[in-house]
């Protein structure tokens, strides 16, 4: 089985990631969406967890070998960042979305260095807009920002279109097209669903208005 579809798998059997076209979610944004993907239920499964935590490891060996820094963006791909960070016996840092109100006022946690090559890791992408945040304020540090590693992406054009005009290449273990793939093969929805579910990917701000 490939990779994305493997994760998928994963994150379905973990209950990780819910679909549900005739009662959709709310997200944070006000968009309405036909599906809701929670990786923090990745960590309370340690089979599931020693998965992802390979997998991401893999990929950032393997893809982006000149790493010296590992950041996660708070606060979803902190604790992933740090198991790959471990593995690959590399420093750590996380990235909160805005500085601390109070005490050193960090929006940077950890030690990093100007010019050190950096990869961010969150759990999953969809606008792509806190992953940016986040890769600016290291560039605004003095990092070398190299890449970007996700469990999930969503594959909306405005996140590719963000890293692309930022030059940041990204990478994603599994993706929605994977998701729908091995949910149509299990035959959890339709193939009317599945079209239903890719319209809402093509324009979710506008989705069930």
């Amino acid at each position: 089985m490939k990779r994305d579809l493997a994760v998928a798998e994963k994150l379905i059997q973990i209950n990780a990631v819910k679909l549900d076209i005739k009662n959709p979610f709310t997200w944070a944004s006000g968009w309405k969406s036909p599906i809701y993907c929670d990786n923090r239920k990745i960590l309370s499964y340690p089979h599931v967890r020693d998965f992802i935590k390979s997998e991401l490891t893999n990929t950032v060996f393997t893809e982006f070998p000149e790493a010296e820094v590992i950041a996660g963006v708070a606060t979803a791909g902190i604790p992933h960042g740090a198991l790959i960070a471990d593995l690959l016996s590399l420093p750590f840092i996380y990235v909160r979305s805005k500085p601390k109100e109070h005490g050193m006022g960090n929006q940077i946690e950890g030690v990093l260095q100007a010019g050190q090559k950096v990869v961010v890791i969150e759990d999953l992408i969809s606008t792509g807009k806190s992953s940016m945040e986040a890769v600016v304020a290291l560039q605004e540090a003095g990092a070398e920002v190299i890449g970007l590693c996700s469990v999930f992406s969503y594959g909306f054009d405005v996140a590719k279109d963000l890293f692309a005009k930022a030059n940041i290449r990204t990478v994603s273990l599994s993706n929605y097209n994977a998701l729908i793939e091995l949910a149509l093969s299990k035959q959890t929805i339709t193939e009317s669903e599945a079209e239903l579910l890719q319209q809402w990917r093509e324009n979710p701000a506008g989705w069930g208005k």
